[in-house]
């Protein structure tokens, strides 16, 4: 897809500090407010895909016409609008030791229905540095997003957005080069203070994430997205929340209401949870 800020691609061969000074600049050039018409409700899931047999193939309303990997449909023939959901799978070297190349997949949604899979394999310049996950994923989610004939208004990554030292993780960074709405959801907590405690929490239970000191971009105290409960056990409370913040285009709010309404009974919204089993589809294919 086309670029609207190729000035600010991730460059893996910058130094740290440059690094970090261009993620201030991509902070700069983010809108964290609602400035697209995005309703949870036009985006739900309303039921999870069973992955006992596989990838559900693509539809277009009730006709398949794809199966993962194999081409595309129009995904605008529906007003509603199309959710992609990105992640990632890793390709080790010959030694079996380290990454070396990233399967990174994108899966499209519209009406709560699949009607898209690309990948892309690329490979791995530099390895994980906290803080810094764009510049190692970012161009390899970006080669998915190429392969990809649906145009998004919404992005969900495994990642975060503007729960980040400088407020411009993964969601973030990938979201103003594309000029689209984002969503990151991190597994864990990189930076800022949740208002309440997490543990144990039920099913559809949130509360504020703000920036502390680790945020140097940020007045102490702004909400930077939400730690989210998506499900629960009801007699072992052993799943953590998610951490859900926006990337770009979207409020902390309707960061996590649109994430609230994309999960379906699993943990992860549907459409980073099909897009992590596409990834590993594509990788054991090319293994």
């Amino acid at each position: 897809m086309a670029l609207a800020r190729p000035d600010l691609r991730p460059d893996p061969s910058l130094s740290t500090a440059e690094m970090e000074d261009l993620q201030r600049e991509i902070a700069a050039a983010a809108t964290f407010d609602d400035d697209r018409a995005l309703d949870p409700d036009a985006v739900a899931v309303e039921e999870a895909a069973s992955l006992a047999d596989g990838l559900p193939p693509a539809r277009d309303g009730d006709q398949a016409r794809l199966d993962p990997g194999s081409g595309s449909v129009n995904a605008h023939d529906s007003d509603a609008p199309v959710v992609v959901g990105v992640d990632q799978a890793f390709l080790t070297d010959r030694a079996g030791d380290r990454p070396d190349a990233a399967v990174s997949a994108a899966v499209a949604f519209r009406d709560g229905t699949v009607v898209e899979y690309a990948h892309a394999t690329t490979p791995l310049s530099i390895p994980y540095v906290p803080g810094l996950l764009a510049f190692r994923e970012g161009e390899p989610i970006l080669a998915a997003l190429d392969a990809l004939d649906a145009d998004p208004d919404l992005l969900v990554c495994d990642g975060s957005g503007r729960i980040h030292f400088r407020e411009a993780g993964l969601a973030t960074h990938v979201g103003v080069l594309c000029d689209v709405p984002s969503v990151g959801v991190a597994k864990n907590l990189l930076c800022g203070e949740p208002d309440e405690p997490t543990a144990e929490r039920p099913a559809g239970w949130r509360t504020p994430i703000r920036a502390d000191d680790a945020v140097t971009t940020a007045e102490p105290g702004t909400v930077i997205g939400h730690a989210f409960q998506s499900r629960q056990y009801p007699t072992s409370r052993r799943v953590n929340p998610l951490y859900v913040s926006p990337g770009h285009r979207v409020s902390a709010a309707t960061a996590v209401d649109l994430v609230a309404a994309l999960c379906a009974g699993y943990k992860l919204p549907e459409p980073t949870r099909l897009a992590d089993a596409h990834a590993e589809r594509a990788k054991g294919d090319a293994e």
